[in-house]
């Protein structure tokens, strides 16, 4: 029995999986990753993205952050691929607890998955700093330079830069549910970002399963590490499970 084999068979055995994915989910989309050899933190900008996307620089630097974000966070024009949608059809088979993912682009619930936690929040939802009126991300990416409110107040998106604490709602759904797991699936992520790959630890169900092109530090923790694309494994999981 090989890899995908043996992960289909704790597929069909178990009764409350939840995915715990990165940016590898999106990646087979086409949006870029940050961390790899060809993601955004190795293209050339008049600033390191990780400072662009900093708490200080959207405060200090609104119009240079707005100008990476509108050019390289926009999801206009991609879609989910098979990931998103075969872990919604687990989902409603009963068998998926909940999605927790890092990112940001809201492509789980546009397959149709409704238990999703988003540990780094989401470019869907934006909201005036100064009286809280929410915009969605159209009306962002759309807009003239710093997207303002009607009150005058600069838009800030829903989303966690570095230099900002997690929503402790969403830790604590987290937790909860990779605690209550009988088997974590983790896929598409480097698990070098902290806090998130730390709550792995709160995993004590039957089977941890990693889908990951490249290595990563929780190799040797897994009972299951599968070095392939996500795309490639949850295409024979949709036609097996």
């Amino acid at each position: 029995m090989d890899k995908i084999d043996t992960l289909i068979k704790w597929i069909s055995e178990s009764k409350r999986i939840v995915f715990f994915g990165g940016a590898g989910v999106s990646t087979e989309s086409g949006l870029k990753d940050f961390r790899s050899k060809d993601g955004l933190y190795y293209e050339s900008y008049k600033f390191p993205p990780e400072e662009i996307l900093s708490h200080h620089f959207f405060i200090e630097n609104t119009k240079d952050f707005y100008d990476f974000y509108k050019d390289k966070l926009n999801t206009e024009g991609f879609s989910p691929n098979i990931t998103h949608i075969v872990l919604s059809e687990l989902e409603k088979s009963g068998r998926l607890s909940s999605i927790i993912t890092q990112n940001i682009d809201g492509f789980h619930q546009m397959a149709g998955s409704k238990k999703v936690l988003e540990l780094h929040g989401s470019i869907k939802r934006n909201y005036c700093m100064d009286c809280h009126k929410f915009y969605d991300e159209r009306f962002v990416f759309s807009s003239d330079s710093i997207p303002l409110c009607t009150c005058g107040g600069i838009i800030k998106p829903d989303v966690v830069l570095y230099e900002e604490g997690l929503d402790e709602e969403v830790i604590k759904k987290t937790i909860f549910e990779i605690s209550k797991a009988d088997l974590l699936i983790i896929g598409g992520t480097s698990l070098n970002v902290y806090p998130a790959a730390s709550f792995i630890h709160y995993f004590h169900g039957k089977h941890l399963v990693l889908i990951n092109r490249d290595k990563t530090p929780f190799d040797d923790y897994c009972d299951l590490v599968i070095n392939d694309s996500l795309g490639s494994v949850f295409e024979k999981i949709k036609k097996e499970v």
